[in-house]
């Protein structure tokens, strides 16, 4: 099963009226990171980015200048998620401006029943909140102190981290994972083995004879039955 963890960057708020800026994807396989990834840098078509986004993200309007338009770069989108569930935190957001770049290119919309909302999921997960990107890092122990500002492929990769956690964690993606996935993993792994050594003499026992009488007394009280007998260690036989 094939999944894309994405995020994008807009110039605004509005999907009608803004556009996307940057898309960044990883793929993953059966819930395990591929190693593949998408990260693009588009060029708006004159819409300058609003004040408030600069804040967020900080892509200015001159980095975006030579950078591709949409309709150049779509046909690269597409094929990189064919197949494959769009996974985005806030995904009503991200699927807005998705859909409606592909609108303006007269291209079908991603149907819903493509598209995974991980925020939806946390709600469900924590009811009690909170559940931001940053929030859920905390809460499942991934380090995003380098996160000083939104970032489209940044973003996506930690929220992958985060989906895996939400899901079961590193042994759910291992568990289903193909076994070309596994034996990668394991060859990773350094595994240290440790010998177990048999002693020559064995230790002196600890109980006092007041504690071996009174369990003696114990067994033979109990009769044959007693299960000191069946396994042969009843209070003066050494374990």
């Amino acid at each position: 099963m094939r999944e894309i963890i994405f995020d994008t960057e807009t110039t605004g708020l509005d999907p009608r009226e803004d556009r996307i800026i940057e898309l960044g994807g990883i793929e993953l396989k059966d819930h395990f990171p591929t190693g593949r990834t998408i990260h693009l840098y588009i060029n708006p078509e004159g819409k300058k980015v609003h004040p408030d986004a600069l804040a967020v993200h900080g892509i200015k309007d001159e980095f975006l200048a030579d950078k591709p338009v949409f309709s150049s770069v779509v046909d690269e989108i597409l094929a990189f998620f064919d197949g494959a569930k769009w996974i985005a935190h806030n995904a009503t957001f991200d699927m807005g401006f998705v859909n409606a770049e592909l609108a303006r290119l007269d291209l079908p919309p991603i149907p819903n029943s493509e598209v995974i909302d991980t925020l939806q999921m946390a709600r469900r997960k924590h009811p009690m909140g909170p559940n931001s990107l940053d929030a859920l890092c905390r809460r499942y122990g991934i380090d995003n102190s380098h996160r000083l500002k939104h970032g489209a492929l940044l973003d996506s990769e930690l929220l992958a981290e985060v989906y895996i956690e939400m899901i079961g964690g590193r042994q759910t993606a291992l568990g289903l994972a193909g076994p070309e996935i596994k034996r990668a993993v394991s060859e990773e792994v350094e595994v240290e083995f440790v010998a177990t050594v048999t002693r020559s003499r064995p230790l002196q026992s600890r109980l006092t004879e007041v504690e071996r009488a009174a369990h003696e007394k114990l067994v033979m009280g109990i009769g044959d039955k007693a299960i000191w007998k069946k396994y042969g260690l009843a209070a003066g036989e050494k374990q």
